[in-house]
């Protein structure tokens, strides 16, 4: 039951990863058929993110009462309905009006399952979480590039919102799973947290003692924040602008630039899949700055004067860089902060986190409409260094305590 209970929590989050994929790579299609700008796709990303965070924020609250399951359903729920509407929307007014509802969908389930797994279940499982993620992300751009090419972007926003109804139905048949589980978890308590920076040799956590400190007031978790941020920030920006950057600079088809922004979806989701394998026997610190330095390679790929096939290389190393960042800095949050305070830090980081994919991808789209997108690997590049300049100075100071 508790493996069946596991599979139903991936497939949750490949409801996820779905929507989160299809604005960027249909853009250079929808925007001339339904007249809208170029940087409106920034805009369309900024409610779809700013509804996450109201969501997330709230997601204690309304877990509390309804519990993870009802709201994982209803989450899934308003998403396909969301992206059903999408389908019909005749003006940019009409998709910024479903766009709430889509984000709204996204966030309370993934602040509660992050924490969830982040609280119960080993460092593996939850780069295996977030793989499936990237399972829902890999699988959009692919569908919708199928139907870019043949009968329009329309009729993909139509088979993904089919998805997630079928995702629908599964979860309401096995809704009552829920609460078994979670009786079952209360009498034996929760899992060990794995193989960590900081835990001892028998999987043991060494946490800090933080209990009399305000969470915010707890050393390294601000700059843990920053992270977070600028996390986000380059991985929506890469796959919202990707396709824009490949048709514009590079002068692929639409359907070509789909197809690799998909390939660097992919590389997160094989990344996350090969270090679910990697944490048994590395720690999540050294998986961090493995995959920023990753990052950083494939970004000075996109950087550098060369033919258009490096720029798919360098979305696919981008992409298998990030792959165990997102994840592991979330299950190090009880092992450097406290379990007290995990799950309020928890709900920081992804509030911050939905900020980063709030307002760093339209900054950018703003920039690229004022001067040009050719500067995406440039930005691309300076969020990367930003991001690995915070966590490294997390390390330090944890180190230092």
């Amino acid at each position: 039951m508790a493996t069946l209970f596991l599979i139903i929590i991936y497939l949750s989050f490949i409801s996820l990863g779905l929507p989160d994929s299809l604005i960027g790579v249909a853009w250079p299609v929808m925007q001339p058929d339904i007249g809208a700008s170029f940087e409106s796709a920034g805009l369309l990303s900024m409610v779809v993110a700013g509804g996450t965070i109201v969501s997330s924020l709230a997601s204690g609250k309304i877990i509390e009462r309804l519990g993870t399951g009802l709201v994982t359903l209803f989450s899934c729920l308003m998403t396909a309905g969301a992206l059903f509407g999408f389908s019909f929307a005749p003006s940019l007014a009409w998709l910024i009006l479903l766009a709430i509802p889509l984000g709204l969908g996204a966030g309370a389930v993934d602040s509660g399952l992050n924490h969830y797994v982040a609280f119960h279940y080993k460092a593996h499982h939850m780069s295996w979480l977030h793989c499936f993620w990237g399972v829902g992300a890999t699988a959009g751009p692919i569908i919708m590039s199928f139907y870019i090419a043949s009968n329009g972007w329309r009729n993909g926003y139509t088979a993904v919102a089919f998805v997630q109804f079928g995702l629908v139905i599964l979860l309401f048949v096995t809704l009552p799973l829920w609460k078994k589980v979670a009786a079952l978890h209360q009498s034996s308590g929760p899992q060990t947290n794995g193989t960590d920076s900081t835990v001892g040799g028998e999987g043991q956590i060494n946490a800090p003692d933080h209990s009399s400190i305000k969470p915010l007031k707890i050393r390294g978790v601000k700059i843990t924040l920053i992270a977070f941020l600028f996390y986000c920030g380059v991985e929506m920006t890469v796959g919202l602008w990707g396709a824009s950057f490949l048709v514009g600079i590079k002068e692929l088809s639409a359907e070509t630039a789909a197809t690799w922004v998909s390939m660097y979806y992919g590389g997160i989701t094989v990344g996350r899949l090969i270090t679910g394998f990697i944490t048994l026997k590395v720690s999540n610190q050294t998986l961090i700055r493995m995959g920023q330095i990753t990052a950083l390679c494939g970004a000075v790929l996109l950087l550098l004067p060369l033919h258009s096939i490096f720029a798919l290389f360098g979305l696919v190393l981008i992409g298998l860089g990030l792959a165990p960042i997102f994840p592991c800095l979330l299950h190090e949050t009880p092992v450097r902060f406290g379990k007290e305070h995990s799950s309020r830090i928890m709900g920081y980081q992804m509030a911050v986190a939905y900020t980063g994919t709030t307002f760093l991808p339209p900054l950018f789209g703003l920039l690229a409409s004022q001067w040009t997108i050719a500067l995406f690997p440039v930005v691309v590049f300076l969020f990367i260094v930003a991001m690995f300049m915070g966590s490294e100075k997390v390390n330090r100071m944890i180190q230092h305590q």
